[in-house]
């Protein structure tokens, strides 16, 4: 038995759709569909009931989920001795990434491999989603974590999702829409506003609902926002990633109407990363899934 197979049953499980898991697994849909009627044919039980609405596991498939994922998880220990046996955690890894991709899941990547593997070195560079894009597509880049621009991406690039967080905005406990439980676009109508500098997805989704907003402050990292606000300078539109907690007196309020932003790794579709590029994005998938609640094959 394959152990792809197994990857792609655990990640249509866990995402409720086939096209859902391609995307998270980075292959085409009909290669998760085929992957998984045969994992079905090598164990003789049907796995998945398929309906419109998405997939879920039948009683005998969902039975045989932690054990498919021990063998996951076995398989992915097997690879990293052979790695760290053969050298693969040694080199020069080139990163970028937007502040809060920084800070959420590059970060804490990259700690716990030069904890373990001291032999790894980083370039960690930060921008608007679109000029990581451009670094990476120019080859100045490995691989980038960005927020999922609003156009599509460029020829020659691949973007592989990651996890999604609702839009809302920050206020002080003190503003007058904090007590509210959601706000809607119209409501940032005819408050100043504090938000990520223009280029940013969050520049371009403010100004795509919002004729005409009242930027006050545009700022260059999303914990730059919240201190604006903090200091009562405006309400921050932000995405609800959890990020540094230290900034009190400030409640999110999500925004109704709005879409939310995803997250994605983005990188050459051409490209042959590295042995050690490899385990970092390994490493990066793993750690969205675990801000998403759950692990991302």
């Amino acid at each position: 038995m394959r152990v792809e197979r197994a990857r792609y049953f655990l990640a249509a499980v866990e995402t409720g759709s086939l096209r859902a898991a391609a995307a998270r697994c980075g292959v085409s849909q009909p290669t998760v569909g085929q992957q998984i009627a045969l994992l079905e044919e090598d164990l003789d039980v049907v796995l998945l009931t398929r309906s419109r609405h998405g997939v879920r596991p039948t009683p005998a498939g969902q039975a045989l989920i932690e054990a498919l994922r021990r063998l996951v998880e076995a398989e992915e220990a097997v690879r990293e001795s052979a790695m760290r046996s053969s050298g693969a955690y040694r080199g020069r890894v080139q990163i970028g990434g937007v502040t809060v991709t920084v800070e959420t899941i590059i970060a804490p990547v990259v700690g716990r491999l030069r904890r373990h593997h001291p032999g790894l070195r980083f370039a960690v560079r930060e921008g608007a989603s679109s000029a990581v894009e451009t670094a990476v597509l120019d080859g100045a880049l490995d691989f980038g974590v960005i927020t999922t621009p609003l156009a599509p991406a460029a020829p020659g690039l691949r973007r592989i999702p990651l996890i999604s967080a609702p839009l809302g905005a920050y206020a002080r406990t003190d503003h007058p829409l904090a007590g509210r439980e959601q706000i809607h676009w119209r409501d940032l109508e005819t408050w100043p506003i504090v938000t990520m500098r223009a280029g940013t997805v969050m520049w371009e989704t403010l100004h795509r609902h919002v004729v005409a907003p009242d930027v006050v402050v545009q700022a260059m990292s999303a914990r730059t926002v919240k201190v604006m606000v903090g200091q009562g300078v405006g309400l921050g539109v932000l995405a609800g990633f959890d990020t540094s907690a230290d900034i009190t007196d400030l409640v999110w309020l999500p925004i109704s109407d709005a879409q939310p932003v995803h997250l994605c790794l983005t990188q050459r579709q051409d490209s042959r990363p590295s042995p050690s590029a490899l385990i970092v994005q390994r490493l990066i998938r793993a750690r969205a899934g675990e801000l998403a609640g759950g692990p991302v094959s």
